[in-house]
């Protein structure tokens, strides 16, 4: 069996793990940062508990939506998410994401895995938005 490629980016945030964990929980802080380039959140809903729902909708300038949600698999208030993630345009390739939040001083150190993905080219793209998603989310704590 083959393992399936993934990735892991870390940062750490001028805020405590409670805020950070609001900014992943809180539609409202959702919609502030967690959108990949000039795209703007145009929906977000999470019913933050195992078994719950997340379901985030991003417009790109031109009008293009991109529909991604999933469900949360572990929650451990301002420690840990974990959670399914699937676009509507392909809800077969489902993959996984972990977000863990560590308390360092006066800041959070925040690392986020996305894996199971089914191939490179995903990954890559996945890593892209992430990275500008976690730029937004920085700027939001700076």
């Amino acid at each position: 069996m083959s393992v399936r490629p993934s990735l892991t980016l870390q940062r750490r945030l001028n805020a405590s793990p409670a805020k950070v964990y609001g900014a992943w929980t809180d539609p409202a802080q959702i919609a502030k940062w967690w959108h990949p380039a000039s795209n703007h959140v145009v929906h977000a809903e999470a019913d933050v508990r195992v078994g719950g729902r997340f379901r985030v909708i991003m417009r790109t300038p031109d009008g293009e939506e991109h529909d991604v949600s999933g469900v949360y698999r572990e929650v451990v208030p301002d420690e840990k998410l974990v959670f399914t993630w699937a676009w509507r345009t392909a809800p077969e390739r489902e993959s996984l994401v972990t977000v863990m939040l560590r308390s360092d001083r006066e800041a959070t150190v925040l690392t986020l895995t996305h894996e199971q993905f089914d191939d490179e080219a995903a990954r890559d793209s996945h890593r892209s938005g992430w990275t500008d998603a976690l730029d937004w989310l920085e700027r939001l704590f700076a």
